[in-house]
């Protein structure tokens, strides 16, 4: 925390006098052209890489949102990102059907994925849509290195530029059509604008703090974090610092504060075009209802927060929905297991998961130049007028370390993108001490470090995936790490690739296992097993599979389901970094219960569902591999609904035979088996199938 240097007593120091090295024309050119070259760097390293599995989902609700003011598809992330690129990609030519009334996610992704790989070329889809975050992503980069200076100087903020420049999942995402990047960029900004305003109490830079507030939280659910954050740091001003002018008091502060949240949460209605409902007509058309997705978070007091949040109308219907669902699937965590060094973990991981996420994909120079600048923070040899952002910096990063050791781990690197980006500000503070300092040495460490970090992370194409040295570098790491962060689908079109160029003349069909959905592989013309479900049934339910078959790497790590041993003694015949290639005859009844698994659900959540056809292939799913506890519960769901005490009743009883030893899993899953004991069955609902989130 700041000492009594931070806060001189004389009037004329409230105001500390700025020391600018370098001229404001000159460090307008430097962040043009160091944003310049992170979009040339990123445009490199990443021409190659196919959508995310996310990407298509938003860029179809986007210009739905635009194009139907409508808000009904794609709730779990709020607007800004969305509303940006479906602006270009529909002034530019997009077709897109009706809207409907979905079923579940598995329906309205099936709409959103059609429309952009059948309906429009996908190539000029994704052209157009990375241009638009190419801009978008430059733009509040360079916003965030102009508040730097304005609390700090010209030298701190073009040392962290440089540092989010050079770093790989920066690059990484630039272009993609996700809100990871934009909200750590735009987090980052409001927090460091906030220690500025809350110091001089000024409406320039209160506007601007709001400003950047309300677009945070427009761009994801993680934003309420920094609103809090921005709260505290005004109010703990607003009575910190002495009153030393005419006209200010602290109930005057205060009121500010309150104008600069109050403008914040405008902004973010503005998003949503002032509505409180996600449709015209006001009527409730998500893909699952409100009061349900509410139902769905466990814990008690989320649960109260969100039900509050419904009976107040503080925010529009579609956040709430958003935000009930990322704190379903990213505070309570999704059922599925998490390879982290070496072992399994289901719904979450170890407490320090995320710590060690930015340590082994950071490049070591530039993780060196972070520590650099906090031991020089810590030694008290900064500008005293700087030691108060730093603290909120530093508390603000760990703050989100600790709401994000609470949460699940799933996403990887992607959800620690705003601690990354704060860390980038202690580099800078040490670029700064070295070019100001009479050191020679500091200067040839902090260049030194810069060097080892371009050394390491320039030379590397799709850089998603790179790992650093700690972690075996990039072509190992999938041996200790399977989340998002490692990899999202986006080597699709080596599938493609492969298939016209190896497989398509043959007439072979082929079977992939990756994070790519049907309609693209249709779209892109791949024949595949389980193109036409009449045609491919047989052969998917077969535990016995030949031919070629796409898949990421398998760990050497058997999975607690749905595992592929004999790929894992198998010899791949190609490999694209997190895409393997195999091929011959391979036992894997995992690979069809997975398969059954997924086609079952999408024809249980359809437009047009097959109920029938689902609790078959259900049935099927569960026999070749009975492992996977979610499968069960929504066996038990379909025997339930057509009456079948007896097989539901056993159905729930081997999903929590086969669930994790995990309350908040096993808890729902015990009472249903209780209720299906006692009560009558019509007035029994369904459980929720986790594995949809």
């Amino acid at each position: 925390m700041p000492d009594a240097r931070t806060f001189p007593s004389g009037p004329s120091s409230t105001k500390p006098t700025r020391r600018r090295q370098i001229g404001l024309d000159n460090f307008i050119w430097l962040v043009v052209l160091l944003a310049g070259l992170g979009i040339v760097r990123s445009a490199i390293a990443t021409r190659f890489d196919g959508f995310t599995i996310d990407e298509a989902y938003h860029i179809a609700a986007g210009v739905s949102y635009v194009r139907y003011g409508d808000f009904r598809i794609n709730p779990e992330h709020p607007p800004l990102v969305k509303l940006w690129v479906g602006s270009v990609v529909a002034a530019t030519g997009f077709q897109l059907d009706p809207l409907r009334q979905f079923t579940d996610k598995p329906d309205e992704r099936k709409f959103t994925q059609t429309s952009v790989f059948q309906k429009n070329d996908p190539d000029s889809v994704q052209r157009r849509a990375r241009a638009a975050m190419f801009v978008l992503n430059g733009l509040l980069l360079i916003s965030l290195a102009f508040a730097l200076e304005q609390v700090f100087d010209a030298r701190v903020a073009l040392g962290a530029m440089l540092f989010l420049v050079i770093d790989p999942t920066v690059a990484a995402h630039w272009p993609v059509v996700m809100t990871d990047l934009p909200v750590a960029l735009l987090s980052a900004t409001a927090i460091v604008l906030a220690t500025r305003a809350f110091r001089d109490w000024s409406w320039t830079y209160l506007v601007a703090c709001s400003l950047f507030l309300g677009l945070d939280l427009a761009a994801k659910h993680s934003a309420p974090v920094v609103l809090l954050t921005v709260a505290v740091i005004g109010t703990w001003l607003a009575f910190r610092r002495p009153v030393l002018e005419a006209g200010d008091s602290r109930a005057r502060r205060l009121l500010k504060l309150g104008a600069v949240l109050v403008g914040a949460m405008t902004i973010l209605w503005g998003f949503y075009f002032f509505r409180y409902a996600e449709t015209r007509s006001g009527q409730d058309s998500f893909n699952r209802p409100l009061a349900d997705k509410i139902r769905d978070v466990n814990t008690p007091f989320y649960h109260f927060v969100l039900t509050e949040m419904d009976a107040t109308h503080i925010v529009p219907r579609a956040y709430l929905w958003g935000f009930a669902d990322t704190v379903h699937a990213g505070m309570e965590g999704r059922p599925y297991p998490q390879l982290i060094f070496g072992k399994f973990y289901i719904r979450k991981g170890p407490k320090y998961f995320f710590p060690a996420m930015i340590a082994l994909k950071l490049p070591i120079g530039l993780s060196a130049l972070s520590l650099l600048g906090l031991i020089f923070f810590f030694a008290r040899r900064l500008p005293a007028e700087w030691n108060f952002p730093a603290s909120v910096i530093l508390a603000a990063a760990i703050l989100f370390l600790f709401v994000l050791a609470t949460g699940a781990v799933y996403a990887g690197i992607r959800h620690a993108l705003t601690v990354v980006v704060l860390l980038s500000v202690f580099a800078g503070l040490f670029v700064e001490r070295a070019l100001t300092s009479s050191s020679r040495s500091l200067r040839a460490l902090a260049l030194s470090a810069y060097l080892l970090a371009c050394a390491s992370a320039l030379p590397v194409l799709r850089p998603w995936e790179y790992f650093n040295q700690f972690a075996g570098g990039t072509e190992n790491a999938f041996k200790y790490f399977d989340n998002e962060g490692v990899d999202l689908g986006q080597r699709s079109k080596e599938i493609v690739a492969y298939y016209r160029q190896f497989l398509k003349p043959a007439g072979e069909m082929v079977y992939v296992i990756y994070w790519t959905s049907d309609e693209e592989l249709k779209g892109r013309g791949v024949e595949f097993l389980g193109r036409d479900l009449q045609r491919d049934l047989g052969r998917l339910s077969q535990p016995d599979w030949s031919g070629t078959i796409f898949v990421a790497p398998v760990s050497p790590v058997a999975s607690p389901y749905w595992d592929l041993t004999a790929l894992r003694d198998a010899t791949p015949n190609a490999r694209f970094g997190n895409l393997v290639v195999y091929q011959g005859t391979f036992h894997l009844p995992g690979l069809a219960a997975a398969a059954l698994y997924y086609y079952g659900t999408r024809k249980l959540y359809a437009d047009k569902p097959d109920e029938a056809a689902a609790e078959k292939m259900l049935q099927q799913s569960v026999q070749l591999d009975p492992n996977a506890f979610f499968v069960h519960i929504e066996l038990g769901n379909l025997l339930l609904k057509r009456g079948a005490r007896k097989e539901a009743l056993q159905a729930y009883t081997d999903a929590l035979k086969y669930s994790p030893e995990d309350r908040l899993i096993r808890q729902p899953i015990e009472e249903q088996v209780a209720r299906i004991a006692r009560q009558p069955l019509g007035e029994i609902s369904p459980l929720r199938n986790p594995g949809l989130e």
